[in-house]
């Protein structure tokens, strides 16, 4: 899947702190977080390493974009997945642009606001 990613010399927790203060600079609110290395250890007794899920929203974009488009609905929160590597965390975002083709008027402004969230912690990669 299309991505915006970083790939940070931080440990997960700092990373997290990053994440969180970056996107709430840009408006963005946390939701929901799961941590999905120790909810697999525990449901499935294995391991995945460190990995967790946070689930943000931009009120005013996820407002605006659910009056244009109801289905939006469906992509809603905005998941940022931190995955602790051997050098540090990777963090990604699903790209906007893939998750919901043909619709720029909703998609740019949410990812230029990712961007420069992500951008202030590393180089963010479009892959």
């Amino acid at each position: 899947m299309e991505s915006l990613t970083v790939e940070a010399t931080l440990t997960l927790d700092e990373a997290e702190t990053s994440v969180r203060q970056q996107l709430a600079s840009v408006g963005f609110g946390i939701l929901s977080e799961i941590d999905l290395g120790a909810t697999l250890q525990a449901k499935v007794s294995r391991s995945i390493g460190n990995m967790k899920i946070l689930g943000a929203c931009n009120p005013q974009f996820a407002y605006d974009a659910i009056t244009t488009d109801r289905s939006v609905a469906l992509l809603l929160p905005c998941n940022v997945v931190l995955d602790e590597t051997e050098t540090g965390t990777r963090i990604s975002v699903p790209a906007p642009a893939a998750l919901l083709p043909g619709r720029p008027d909703i998609t740019e402004p949410v990812s230029a606001l990712l961007m420069k969230a992500l951008g202030a912690i590393g180089p963010v990669a479009v892959s």
